[in-house]
């Protein structure tokens, strides 16, 4: 049965709204990674993937050229995923450690990922002004899952930076001061507990990226601590 995040998700896979990231991932789709010269590119927006009713909200800065821009589903086919998703196996949130393709038999349980920008960009670097033509995408996710969704992880600044505008846009919630990014910061609209569609704490971690997994910036613990952290506030034993 198809719904309005359904909807929304076909809608994003249409998007041409900023030129620059339409002619890099066309570009990247037509060209191809030597490894990859076989296989046909997504090379479209990537929508959202997950669960409708998530509690778990993982906030990424947008879709790698050669992995979800080449498979179609986010953090999928690249060295940022296998971090990502080996951490949710371990914490019983995904059903396997490994993403490669979207037929893969991947599913993931009380959680939703979805990225700040929709498409690939230029050395993995989005703009301000594409950050924000993509935030109405953001919001419009973000209400449709509010009844249920507890907490979000922000993976890096770009990130954490582009969920503060979306708690004016879809929660009303205008905090007097923002907490600055780190791994491990967390914001919360208050001390009561949560109540349903109220807004999300916001939980901060350093993104899953080679740079930061390979220099050990971020490590295995670190992402299992931010995952144990984000179930207790989602309420999932």
């Amino acid at each position: 049965m198809t719904d309005d995040l359904d909807l929304l998700d076909a809608e994003i896979c249409d998007c041409r709204l900023c030129p620059r990231l339409v002619a890099w991932r066309e570009e990247v789709a037509a060209t191809k990674r030597a490894a990859f010269r076989d296989e046909e590119y997504w090379g479209r927006p990537l929508p959202g993937f997950g669960a409708h009713d998530a509690r778990i909200g993982i906030l990424g800065l947008a879709p790698a050229a050669h992995g979800g821009n080449r498979t179609g589903r986010i953090f999928t086919g690249d060295r940022s995923g296998d971090v990502l998703f080996a951490a949710m196996h371990r914490a019983g949130l995904a059903n396997q450690p490994t993403s490669v393709s979207r037929d893969d038999g991947l599913t993931i349980t009380g959680t939703r990922i979805f990225a700040a920008v929709r498409c690939a960009p230029p050395d993995n670097k989005p703009t301000p002004a594409e950050r924000d033509t993509c935030a109405p995408y953001l919001h419009r996710e973000l209400a449709l899952i509010r009844p249920d969704l507890r907490v979000v992880i922000a993976l890096g600044g770009f990130a954490w930076a582009a969920f503060w505008p979306a708690l004016r846009a879809v929660y009303g919630v205008a905090p007097a001061r923002k907490v600055p990014f780190g791994h491990g910061a967390l914001w919360q609209a208050g001390d009561a507990p949560w109540q349903p569609g109220a807004a999300p704490a916001l939980l901060g971690c350093y993104h899953v990226s080679q740079q930061n997994t390979f220099t050990g910036r971020l490590t295995p613990g670190m992402l299992d601590e931010v995952f144990t952290r984000a179930k207790a506030l989602a309420g999932i034993g």
